[in-house]
């Protein structure tokens, strides 16, 4: 957790006093230093336009000295213009990229960023550029060797030896400069005489950066346009009049599972791409990406795919490839966002309500509302795409804000799944033991195998046990650092912190009273995996977790190998609940729906529902249709009730009324404070010191805020330092934001002492 105050409390800044003159100035913002905007005198030589690689412009990163020791820091320039200066200025030291990284628009979406999330312009800069693109990976510096025109003028009258005037044919005849190696090679001489060529003025040479291995893909045959059914038709429309309108419109495409959003978007894309502008598409999961990656490049040449599981090689390579404006679709996770199309045209972000579109560390910008702002600066259309929307994007379409569009039927066709709901309390109550898998779910999995169908089961914890307890005297083991259950892994015989990765060797005895029958509890996927090898020996059987998934590519073979029915059964967690399309999928179990219900999250009751709703439409897709077997203690529970419909407005009716009495959104801004220290007494002094300041604001300004807390959060320490948190509940915006940040602004943290402002969080833990 990083200090967000806005000082530079380094040395002073780096000027003299000096009389009034005018100055051409470079604006620059560096990183890793608070505050800003710092100024910098820029060179003679780094202002010519004549000599491009060196200019010093908005967009790229400079070198420049800092404080009385002149570090050389590197900087982000935002700004170069005249100014009047009464001080004398340092000037820039250098200029590190040759062309600009950062357009214009992408200049003005950070600095919104940065005043939106509270977070230091120069650290939302950095974060938008991938590493590989800052450190300009897969590239090397090579020495280009060419021959001026004028020196090929006169080319028969030179002065020079005869294995000279080979080597100056040959880079005559050449098209493009070459690398010593390539002229050497061609001329048949050493360097010695390429030198010496070099010294006379009769060669030039200059530095370049060249990708060490070209960029290869395979080739993926090519395919038509599906015909589109009604409401993919309509809702194709409503998409082409937002693009025909020239103008910036958010379209909320309402279509249950299975209704066919992707053949909508790729037919949008395609009338996008007609009129020589681009896309972007972001999906929330990495597992998502090739499926969604291959049906693109079915129908569409240029298709480039950004995401955090790629090499820094790749993601440079990738990056480039978009910014020089070869590519028409781009397809990536949350940061895809960022990615440098020259000629944007449309946003489409699909599976909008997921969470996984917010960014947990700084800047912790959520990816609809960064897509929001960009379509709003470049008057284009953004697509949100869901069957299951956040409560915020839905209420916006009710209130008239987005357009809501509704696809009420999945293609051709078919009907939903039907969905059946197994009381556990009763199942255990009339059978005997405890029941991982209920006898229904087991039942239909035994007919689905039999039909040669395949089966998706859902638990959303990984691990094999979620924690060990005494029964003599009712310790739990827990991790020395944080104050969480450690979750027992039996495939490498390990208890493991899923939270700073601490493990351990199983304790064989209770490490307080010692006795010995320590009681293991909770079922994760390991756990599920061995039930079902154990019930369904013979069958071949799959798990997706972030245990299984954590090598480059896995995601991409596990679901190819599924896909092409290697296994029949695939066990996994919500990585597996979102956008998959499985033909073959008759059967889906939700193993324990409630794992999520009781969160201490006011979001808990649309999160259950979504997962639900979400991973029974795996199944249904082909011409078998499909079922869903739904096991929870809360039969009754509205998000279960209304899955069990696939009824979304069920839902939203419910919780909505919820929603406003309490403040929350979409009724209300929320601001999340979090503050840690290895000194309870100085995280919750802090807390509260930091709240009272942010209720003042209110109170002299007679506007209405609500403070829960601060209380311990929902995990009170972590990685060895406790946690306090509170929240922050205005019916106005402005109001909340400033007075927050003149909190912060006012109110430094103690040595010891960090903490967090979290703007419209998406998780309370």
């Amino acid at each position: 957790m990083a200090r967000q105050q806005n000082l530079f409390d380094t040395e002073p800044a780096p000027w003299e006093v000096d009389a009034q003159q005018t100055v051409l100035t470079a604006t620059v913002y560096l990183p890793t230093v608070p505050g800003g905007p710092f100024d910098y005198s820029v060179p003679s030589e780094l202002s010519d336009t004549r000599n491009p690689g060196v200019l010093a412009e908005a967009g790229r990163r400079v070198l420049v000295p800092l404080g009385r020791g002149n570090r050389r820091m590197v900087a982000y320039c935002v700004a170069v213009e005249s100014k009047v200066c009464s001080r004398k200025l340092k000037p820039i030291a250098g200029v590190i990229d040759k062309a600009p990284l950062l357009s214009p628009a992408m200049l003005r979406l950070t600095k919104w960023m940065a005043d939106y999330y509270l977070c230091p312009w120069g650290a939302v800069l950095e974060a938008v550029l991938p590493s590989g693109v800052r450190g300009k990976a897969g590239t090397r510096e090579v020495k280009l060797f060419r021959v001026p025109t004028k020196v090929i003028a006169r080319l028969t009258t030179l002065d020079v030896t005869d294995k000279q005037r080979k080597v100056l044919e040959v880079l005559a005849s050449s098209n493009k400069p070459l690398l010593a190696r390539q002229l050497i090679e061609r001329a048949e001489c050493g360097i010695a005489v390429v030198n010496a060529l070099c010294e006379k003025g009769f060669v030039e040479v200059k530095q370049e950066r060249l990708d060490t291995d070209p960029l290869t893909t395979e080739p993926v045959a090519r395919r038509g346009p599906h015909k589109l059914m009604d409401d993919q038709a309509r809702a194709l429309r409503s998409i082409g009049t937002a693009l025909d309108s020239r103008e910036q419109q958010t379209l909320l495409l309402h279509g249950v599972t299975g209704s066919g959003k992707t053949e909508v978007y790729i037919q949008a894309i395609e009338k996008v791409v007609g009129f020589g502008r681009q896309a972007i598409v972001l999906v929330p999961e990495i597992s998502l990406t090739p499926q969604t990656v291959a049906r693109f490049r079915e129908r569409f040449d240029g298709v480039a795919v950004l995401h955090s599981h790629q090499s820094d090689v790749e993601r440079h390579r990738e990056w480039r490839r978009i910014a020089s404006t070869g590519v028409q679709v781009v397809v990536g996770a949350r940061s895809a966002v960022f990615a440098p199309t020259k000629h944007l045209g449309l946003i489409i972000i699909d599976e909008e309500h997921e969470s996984t579109f917010k960014q947990d560390t700084a800047p912790r910008y959520h990816a609809r509302d960064v897509a929001l702002w960009r379509t709003h600066d470049l008057k284009i259309p953004l697509v949100l795409g869901t069957a299951t929307p956040s409560l915020e994007s839905w209420h916006r379409a009710t209130m008239g804000e987005f357009e809501l569009v509704d696809m009420p039927r999945r293609v051709s066709g078919r009907s939903m799944p039907g969905v059946q709901v197994v009381d556990m309390i009763e199942e255990r109550q009339t059978g005997p033991g405890r029941f991982l898998l209920s006898r229904r779910l087991q039942q239909s999995m035994t007919g689905t195998l039999k039909e040669l169908g395949q089966i998706i089961l859902l638990l959303n914890r990984r691990g094999y046990s979620t924690h060990m307890q005494c029964p003599a005297c009712s310790h739990v083991v827990s991790c020395p650092d944080c104050d969480t259950a450690l979750t027992f892994h039996r495939v490498d015989n390990s208890v493991i912190c899923h939270w700073c990765e601490y493990r351990e060797v199983p304790p064989s005895h209770c490490p307080e009273c010692k006795d010995n029958n320590i009681r293991y509890s909770g079922s994760g996927t390991q756990q599920l995996e061995a039930a079902v090898r154990a019930r369904f020996p013979g069958e071949a059987i799959l798990r997706m977790d972030s245990d299984t998934m954590r090598k480059k590519g896995s995601h991409e073979t596990a679901l190819d190998a599924f896909r092409r029915g290697d296994y029949s059964i695939l066990v996994g967690t919500q990585m597996i609940a979102k956008g998959l399309d499985f033909p073959n999928v008759t059967l889906v179990g939700v193993v324990n729906a409630d794992v999520a219900l009781h969160r201490p999250d006011f979001r808990a009751a649309e999160r259950t529902f979504q997962l639900v709703t979400q991973v029974a439409g795996r199944t249904g897709r082909g011409d078998a249709g499909g079922r869903v077997i739904v096991q929870t203690l809360q039969p009754e529970h509205i998000a279960i009730a209304a899955s069990q419909q696939h009824n979304y407005k069920m839902m939203a009716d419910a919780e909505l009324p919820i929603r406003e009495v309490s403040g929350y959104p979409p009724f209300g801004v929320l601001y999340r404070l979090v503050v840690r220290s290895e000194l309870e007494s100085h995280a919750v002094e802090f807390a509260k010191l930091f709240c009272s300041q942010v209720q003042q604001t209110f109170d002299t300004a007679g506007a209405r805020l609500r403070v829960r807390g601060p209380s311990p959060a929902s995990i009170p320490k972590l990685r060895s330092k406790f946690r306090y948190h509170a929240l922050l509940l205005s019916p106005s915006r402005e109001t909340l934001h400033n007075a927050v940040e003149k909190a912060i602004r006012e109110n430094p943290p103690p040595p010891g002492v960090e903490f967090i402002v979290d703007v419209d969080p998406a998780e309370m833990v």
